[in-house]
């Protein structure tokens, strides 16, 4: 069935490099009722890749990560391919979904001990999480730091998200820096829910 996209969903697909064959209900019926809504995203997921408190590459590895936690191929495909246009390689993608991975398991295990707050037994046990891609991450410390924390926010967990924003400032980030990563995190979730 070919799609009947209005023309700010086919701009947004191109502009992502996404296929503009994609069919989605989220899109399929907001175009169909010519929502306001589309301009809005795509103009929010433009202001945060463009973001000037991040390299291309870096904002695309970033929304990478989200649309890797979301498990949106179409998605992880289109930020993969834009990251290496902007010179990100294999290996640095590969780090991107391992990072997303990790901090799938820490989040799971960290939220748990929040929501058993003083619960003595759980809190006092160590994680026993094989984690050394954080001890030299390829992709360099700052960066790894900066994911984690995005990942964490999206995935809603109060320790991982104060551990990593610490870690991230430790490693010289800026406020500004961190606060973009988040809302690019919370538009690349929106954009996933709408694609």
């Amino acid at each position: 069935m070919a799609n009947n996209y209005n023309e700010t969903v086919n701009n947004l697909l191109s502009d992502l490099g996404a296929d503009n064959n994609f069919e989605s209900a989220g899109l399929n019926a907001m175009s169909a009722a010519d929502s306001r809504y589309l301009k809005d995203l795509k103009l929010n997921v433009s202001a945060v890749l463009g973001s000037t408190n991040f390299t291309k590459k870096e904002a695309y590895m970033l929304a990478l990560a989200v649309a890797a936690n979301e498990k949106h191929t179409v998605l992880i495909n289109a930020f993969e391919q834009k990251a290496r246009a902007e010179g990100a390689n294999d290996t640095e993608l590969a780090e991107v979904h391992a990072c997303t991975s990790l901090m799938n398991a820490n989040n799971v295990l960290y939220r748990f001990r929040h929501y058993m707050e003083g619960a003595e037994y759980y809190n006092n046990q160590p994680a026993h999480l094989r984690m050394s891609i954080m001890m030299n991450p390829v992709i360099g410390k700052g960066l790894f730091e900066l994911i984690s924390l995005v990942v964490s926010a999206v995935n809603g967990c109060q320790r991982c998200v104060t551990s990593h924003e610490q870690s991230v400032k430790q490693h010289g980030a800026s406020e500004p820096r961190i606060y973009d990563s988040i809302r690019l995190g919370a538009v690349i979730k929106s954009l996933c829910i709408a694609v």
